[in-house]
């Protein structure tokens, strides 16, 4: 019989079920509004129907509750670890098949007919769920380019498309993989941002939207 596989390598000897289990675990994680469910329990304006109707963060702290804001940046980067490492224990390669659906669950939701936040606490929640280094690195630039540009999404943008370098460079060449998909798709939520960074009308950290 072959060796039991390592955490993040793929064995032909296992059945596709486990791996299956890990991605329901790590969607239905994922998919938990925590923006919505937080502002609804405060009783605030529906996210939904303000700025970018989107449920992250970013539109939550909208409502001008920082508290509620950094609660739900919290437990969006929570369930991107918490998928990571149940998904570890349900299959040999479960830990990045559950982090990448916790990814997915989040920006497209069923509950929510699929719309759902940009992703970014999420990924990096995911990221440190499968590598604490490389999750670091995506803090570090993040961090790096917000105090020198003072754009948040822009800072995401380059986070994420670091990270599969990292990942590639620390040797995890098939989670570097994963991680490239969910950054194409990150940007692609982010894609009005984009445009309003190429036509200089983003707004900056700190500045009212």
């Amino acid at each position: 019989m072959a060796p039991a596989a390592r955490r993040g390598s793929f064995s032909l000897a296992f059945s596709p079920f486990p791996e299956l289990g890990a991605l329901a675990v790590g969607y239905l994680l994922g998919s938990i509004p925590f923006g919505l469910l937080l502002t609804r329990l405060a009783g605030t304006t529906d996210i939904r129907s303000i700025g970018s109707g989107n449920i992250g963060a970013t539109n939550v702290l909208r409502t001008g509750r920082k508290d509620l804001a950094a609660a739900t940046l919290l437990l969006d980067a929570l369930k991107g670890v918490a998928a990571a490492l149940i998904g570890a224990l349900i299959a040999p390669d479960g830990a990045v098949i559950a982090a990448a659906a916790a990814f997915i669950g989040h920006i497209a939701p069923v509950w929510l007919r699929f719309r759902g936040g940009k992703g970014v606490a999420t990924f990096l929640g995911a990221l440190f769920g499968i590598s604490w280094p490389a999750g670091l690195a995506f803090a570090a630039i993040w961090l790096s380019m917000a105090a020198l540009f003072r754009y948040s999404s822009l800072s995401a943008l380059a986070a994420s498309l670091a990270s599969p370098l990292v990942l590639a460079a620390m040797g995890h060449g098939r989670e570097a993989i994963v991680f490239a998909v969910m950054a194409a798709l990150l940007w692609w939520k982010h894609r009005d941002n984009i445009r309003r960074l190429l036509s200089g009308n983003e707004s900056r950290i700190g500045q009212k939207a």
